[in-house]
């Protein structure tokens, strides 16, 4: 059954509050990882096994790409355990969406088809979500760096009409890098949602298995973009902190 929505269906109120089709799967996103994390902590050992070894040079390969973003070693590993948790929550998020029965098996209310379970990063809401968690710890430690007043200056400056101005547009420019981090995964997750669901209803079975390939792919570029900017934002802070 084709179904597309631009906004995630509630499907039922936990304590008053209401869990949509996306906070659904995240809800699974976050106990697959969990799970993952007690699984992967009770197999470390001194003497690495495969498994161990796997994880630790993927780890070290992140570690080494986010180096080339931050600019130098220390930052990256300082911004890495934040940057890294965005990273695999976005990528797993993106790979569960494409599971076969999520947005296609649900329940029916009248003639409305309502998924169980969709892709998360096609909630507008969930994007902007991460999108401020990032933006808000790069204010965090751009304040941990320069103080609270030298960084609250950079968007409040009465010193002369040319601060004042250039302050202006540092505020306007932290509220549309909100957005864009949002509104950029937000939408191609969602395209790709569409694009799957509309293939499916016209050639099920065979024809999507080729485009499932490709939102592998896509789902894992857009994890990497949205972290890269991230780390990008942090060690920006730290830069200026440096140039002051």
């Amino acid at each position: 059954m084709l179904h597309i929505s631009i906004t995630a269906e509630k499907l039922f109120d936990l304590f008053g509050l209401p869990v949509t089709n996306t906070l659904l799967t995240s809800w699974v996103v976050v106990i697959v990882l969990i799970s993952l994390a007690i699984f992967v902590g009770k197999k470390i050992q001194n003497i690495p096994g495969t498994l161990q070894n796997a994880i630790e040079l993927m780890l070290e390969k992140m570690l080494d790409f986010f180096e080339t973003v931050a600019g130098s070693r220390e930052k990256a590993e300082k911004f890495f355990p934040l940057v890294a948790t965005i990273f695999i929550f976005v990528l797993t998020a993106n790979w569960i969406g494409i599971v076969p029965g999520v947005g296609s098996i649900g329940i029916t209310e009248g003639k409305e088809f309502i998924p169980l379970f969709r892709s998360v990063n096609s909630d507008v809401s969930m994007t902007l979500t991460l999108a401020l968690i990032a933006v808000i710890f790069a204010h965090i430690f751009g304040i941990i760096a320069i103080g609270l007043r030298g960084h609250v200056s950079k968007f409040i400056n009465f010193s002369g009409p040319i601060a004042f101005f250039t302050g202006i547009l540092e505020l306007i420019g932290e509220i549309a890098r909100v957005v864009s981090f949002s509104f950029r995964l937000f939408g191609n997750v969602f395209a790709g949602e569409v694009l799957l669901a509309i293939i499916g209803s016209l050639l099920p079975y065979i024809a999507p298995i080729p485009f499932l390939g490709m939102e592998l792919f896509v789902g894992f570029i857009q994890a990497l973009i949205f972290a890269t900017l991230t780390m990008l934002i942090l060690s920006t802070f730290t830069e200026r902190h440096e140039a002051h």
